[in-house]
């Protein structure tokens, strides 16, 4: 099968509109619907429509003295997200790189992302023949990994909780299908501080997580230790991995400003 080249996906209308949010990328703060249908090379009702909706959305502004365009409050809050996100990884990277080395199995940070997690970064133990790689980049269930549960548990969004459909997905024998027990399992959870996945979202694979929080006491994150389930037993979980992974997530909350 030949795979097609991303460019011919590309929806016109979106690229002019991104097209005009690109226009304020420079030193210049307002910008008319004539120069901006010079510099676009469209049409002024076209460059009026795409305003328009960028506008309805809170991209772009609109100054009524000067009947200019500007950049919304939305462009500032999608930047603020970018930076954050940023900051995260930058500092979570040696604390994942020292959890890797110190517990010799994997580690990464994941966030929240609509009904799932991802992870963002991760290290590996070097001295593993046999370790877990975590997915960079793709969305992990909530109900049946220690990251998401770690959202669900501490996250103040009590919509999380509610989000979460009656019917759970089984992934292996081992996943808590049932919504009223995992209600309860993460009322444990917030009790000890971290929460576990005992192979219930991958065969033979267990992890803990425990949560990330900035400076505005918010979770912005999950930090997670996975590995092999005949080396991560409930009693290493509980009597050396816990501990270490707890002191991590807290100095990793420190570095974003959270303070208790």
């Amino acid at each position: 099968m030949v795979r097609r080249d991303k460019t011919n996906y590309v929806i016109q209308s979106v690229a002019h509109a991104l097209d005009v949010l690109e226009q304020f990328f420079g030193e210049v703060d307002e910008l008319g619907v004539t120069e901006l249908s010079k510099r676009l090379k469209l049409h002024k009702n076209n460059v009026f429509r795409l305003l328009a909706t960028l506008e309805a959305r809170g991209y772009i502004e609109q100054n009524k003295i000067t009947e200019n365009y500007r950049l919304g409050i939305k462009c500032l809050l999608l930047g603020r997200r970018y930076i954050h996100h940023m900051g995260l990884v930058l500092q979570a990277r040696p604390t994942l790189a020292e959890l890797a080395r110190r517990c010799r199995e994997s580690a990464y940070v994941a966030i929240l992302r609509r009904d799932g997690v991802v992870p963002l970064e991760a290290a590996e133990p070097e001295d593993r023949a046999v370790r877990i790689t975590p997915p960079i980049g793709n969305t992990l269930p909530l109900h049946c990994t220690a990251a998401g549960k770690a959202h669900l548990a501490f996250d103040t969004e009590e919509q999380l909780r509610i989000a979460l459909p009656e019917h759970l997905i089984r992934f292996t024998d081992n996943t808590i299908v049932d919504r009223p027990v995992l209600l309860e399992q993460l009322e444990a959870i917030s009790s000890a501080g971290y929460a576990t996945d005992a192979g219930e979202y991958i065969d033979e694979v267990n992890s803990i997580a425990v949560p990330i929080r900035d400076y505005t006491r918010s979770v912005v994150g999950s930090l997670t230790i996975a590995g092999p389930a005949y080396r991560m037993a409930p009693e290493r979980i509980a009597s050396e991995l816990a501990p270490t992974l707890l002191q991590a997530g807290a100095e990793i909350s420190r570095r974003l400003g959270f303070n208790e």
